[in-house]
Parts: structure tokens; C-alpha cells; sequence
């Protein structure tokens, strides 16, 4: 099979508006991680029964904490506990589910983990009862732009944020790094307006959220562009179906294709992966952020 990435030339029109200095650290509330000496890994805990990959696995409290435990112990920087699946297709939970499935395991976690934890949603009232509970860092997969509420909790909870571009449609015409550019100039100026600091911000290209496979293949290769922005990037492509896509495999069998994504997206410029697989990853990074060195 042929493949043809659509065109993200490095001399494109779009030019961010805003004028930002580039961060150095990802200030996780108090916890400053990096300098960027590594990259660093974020842990994915779903405590659902319906994610895409590892749906079921962890929606008991025991099986949950367990493996925040290990995931730590194997070297996440950061771990992200969503309670919502955001996989294609996805049934939407209300706001009181999504918190009932994440605050015991927030309050269980207590003087278990010793790293900053963040909660992957899309809700305000979800991210104001789990900062509440311990969290210090809100994910969201639409950047701000869904509740406007987020952005406000965020704020005034202290809390560090990551920014995702998103897609409601496909549109395989579009040069898709123009478009995340626009929508995460937007969600950084909506971040910035509420009083979030720029080093309390990350941006994460959304790799599988709205994209072809090539124009995913583009976002990885043409990193370097997002950088304009003024904040580290996080990239998530663990296990998704884009490594099915170029070779046929079960999402559990996308660990060796999960690696080679996160390195390409390391060499050209990502400064935090977000994985299922932490101990494999955190290997795989430390290699390819040696051969960054060379």
C-alpha cells in the first residue's frame, strides 16, 4: 500500500498569533518535572469498563490502586486516571458517574503514590471534585473548548493543565497541523485568560482524535511546528488503531508499534509520552533520549 501524508510544509501561511516564551518545565502544581533533561512518562490508569484497551481491567479499587502502584514503581512521572472512555464510538456518562469511579481510587491513592496524578476529563464538576481529592493536573481531550467551566475550575484550583487538539469530523482535505495550530493557539488563549500559567500548560497533538491515518503520520512527523506555541507536548499513540491501521494487530498486541511512535514522536520533539506499558516505555525513552544526545 502506498502511503501519501497530506502536505504540512514548514513554511505554511499559518503563524501563531500569540506572542509566548517557550517554557522550560511542566510545573505539575508545585511538583516541577523536567528541565527536559528526559522525556517524561505518564501512566494511563482507565478505570472503566468500556476503554478501548484495557476496558474492565481496572475498574475494581483493588485491581485500580494496584496498578497506580506499579506503574509508578516502574517509573511514570505523572499518572492520568480518566473515567470516562473519549474512544470513537463512546458512550457518554454523566458527571456523577465519572466521579464515583474516580474518588475512591483518588482517596485510596493517599500516601500511596508520590507523584502527580491527573484526571483525564472533560467536565468541570468532574475536575473540581478530583483536584479536590488529590489531583493537581487536568487533562482534557477538547482543549478547553467543550465546558467553559473547565478552564475557570482549573484556575482556581492551581491546577496544571493539558490541552488536546480534537475533531468532531474527519476531513482528510485539510492540512491537519494548520489545524491544530489554530485550535491550540485558541485553547492556550483561553488557559492563559483564566489565569493558568504558561508553565502549568502542556498541548497534545491528539493523535487518533479526529484524524486519517496520514494525517496522524503528519502530526507526529511535523512536531517541530508545534513547538510555535510555547509549551512542552504530550503525545499519547499507546496501543491505538493506527498502529493496526499499518499492521494488523489487536491492541494488545500494539506494544512493539506503540514504542516506535513514541520514538519518532520524541526525536522530533515530544516531552512527555502518555502509555499504558510504563516500564517498556520508560526504557524506549531513555535509549532515544541518549541518541538525542549524540
Amino acid at each position: 500500500m502506498t502511503m501519501v501524508a497530506y502536505p504540512c510544509p514548514a513554511s505554511s501561511d499559518y503563524k501563531p498569533a500569540m506572542d509566548v516564551m517557550t517554557q522550560q518545565v511542566f510545573d505539575a502544581a508545585g511538583r516541577r518535572l523536567g528541565g527536559y533533561s528526559r522525556t517524561l512518562v505518564m501512566g494511563i490508569l482507565n478505570v472503566t469498563p468500556d476503554s478501548f484497551s484495557d476496558g474492565g481491567r481496572f475498574d475494581s479499587l483493588e485491581r485500580a490502586v494496584s496498578h497506580a502502584v506499579e506503574m509508578m514503581e516502574q517509573g511514570a512521572d505523572i499518572l492520568d486516571i480518566g473515567a470516562e472512555s473519549t474512544r470513537p464510538g463512546h458512550e457518554a456518562v454523566p458527571a456523577d458517574v465519572e466521579i464515583s469511579r474516580l474518588i475512591p481510587v483518588l482517596d485510596t491513592l493517599k500516601g500511596r503514590v508520590f507523584c502527580p496524578i491527573s484526571v483525564d476529563t472533560t467536565k468541570a464538576k468532574v475536575a473540581e471534585a478530583a483536584l479536590a481529592a488529590g489531583a493537581t493536573i487536568v487533562n482534557d481531550v477538547w482543549g478547553f473548548q467543550k465546558d467553559p467551566a473547565l478552564a475557570e475550575i482549573s484556575s482556581a484550583n492551581g491546577a496544571s493543565v493539558v490541552l488536546m487538539h480534537n475533531r468532531a469530523d474527519i476531513d482528510p482535505m485539510i492540512d491537519i497541523v494548520d489545524d491544530m495550530l489554530r485550535f491550540l493557539e485558541n485553547s492556550l488563549s483561553i488557559a492563559l485568560k483564566a489565569g493558568i500559567s504558561l508553565d502549568r500548560i502542556s498541548l497534545d497533538p491528539g493523535i487518533g482524535f479526529g484524524k486519517t491515518l496520514e494525517q496522524n503520520i503528519s502530526a507526529i512527523t511535523h512536531l517541530s511546528r508545534l513547538k510555535a506555541l510555547g509549551c512542552p507536548l504530550l503525545v499519547g499513540a499507546s496501543r491505538k488503531s493506527m498502529i493496526g491501521k499499518i499492521i494488523d494487530s489487536t491492541t494488545d498486541e500494539r506494544l512493539p508499534g506503540t514504542l516506535a511512535i513514541h520514538t519518532a514522536a520524541i526525536l522530533n520533539g515530544a516531552d512527555i509520552i502518555r502509555v499504558h506499558d510504563v516500564k517498556e516505555a520508560v526504557q524506549a525513552a531513555r535509549v532515544t533520549d541518549r541518541l538525542k544526545d549524540i
